[in-house]
């Protein structure tokens, strides 16, 4: 087949993205609408503003899905809302996440589990369920949103750390068992990037200097820094990537 640049097309693919009303989701959003895909945003608040107006100035096809994604009955909807309007899913990517900031002794039991039930549970039970529908189609992909401590043990975030392990695993385990279904499985791993998760850190000048120091690109990542991965990773052009963890980070995990 001779190369050219539909490779890189995400045109009229169905892409559900969780937690797109927002930070790094909902630049993925606006990267892939603008390439001209039908973007399905999972949302959990009502701060929806910003990616509706850029969707009608844009012309995106655009649905929005509100839910609780720790919730089987809101994963099933979301599935349910988006194959009534578009007929298909070609893509989903794992974007909703968060984190809580507690020193290890004092962690709560509430604090680990909310954490863990959006960061891995909810991702593991939604491609699961994604995957079935792929395997019926023939094709599909998933993109899950991993992290710098996917690699490390930062501080302060016991919690976040153990479930940006387990996406990277879950990832490769996914990848293994569904590359011969012709489903691709892979993750975006940021760096510092600048968003609300990483004001406190930002505001600490000690920890913000400490970062910078190590960051050989010099500065905090942007998040339209991180669209030509997405954009990529959503598109024929990564059909045969699988299990892969790339990282955008300035540089971060070279130093």
């Amino acid at each position: 087949m001779e190369f050219n640049l539909d490779f890189f097309s995400v045109k009229n693919k169905v892409i559900i993205i969780t937690g797109a009303n927002s930070g790094l989701g909902l630049a993925y959003a606006k990267a892939l609408g603008k390439c001209g895909a039908k973007i399905v945003v999972a949302h959990y608040d009502d701060n929806t503003k910003e990616i509706e107006e850029y969707s009608k100035e844009n012309k995106i096809d655009l649905l929005l899905v509100k839910g609780d994604l720790t919730k089987q009955n809101d994963q099933n909807n979301l599935i349910e809302k988006t194959l009534e309007r578009f007929s298909k899913i070609d893509v989903l990517i794992n974007n909703a996440g968060t984190i809580i900031r507690e020193p290890l002794l004092e962690y709560s039991e509430k604090s680990w589990n909310r954490v863990m039930d959006i960061n891995i549970n909810s991702v593991w039970y939604l491609s699961q369920k994604v995957a079935n529908i792929f395997k019926k189609q023939g094709y599909g992909k998933i993109v899950n949103v991993a992290s710098m401590l996917s690699y490390q043990g930062g501080k302060f975030v016991p919690a976040y750390t153990a479930s940006k392990h387990a996406v990277a695993g879950l990832t490769k385990a996914f990848a293994n068992e569904l590359a011969s279904l012709n489903i691709q499985v892979n993750a975006i791993a940021p760096g510092y990037i600048e968003t609300a998760n990483t004001a406190p850190i930002r505001e600490d000048k000690v920890r913000n200097a400490e970062i910078l120091s190590r960051i050989p690109a010099g500065h905090w990542g942007k998040t339209d820094e991180l669209m030509g991965t997405i954009v990529f990773l959503s598109s024929q052009a990564s059909d045969y990537l699988n299990g892969a963890i790339i990282p955008v980070d300035g540089g971060w995990l070279a130093r």
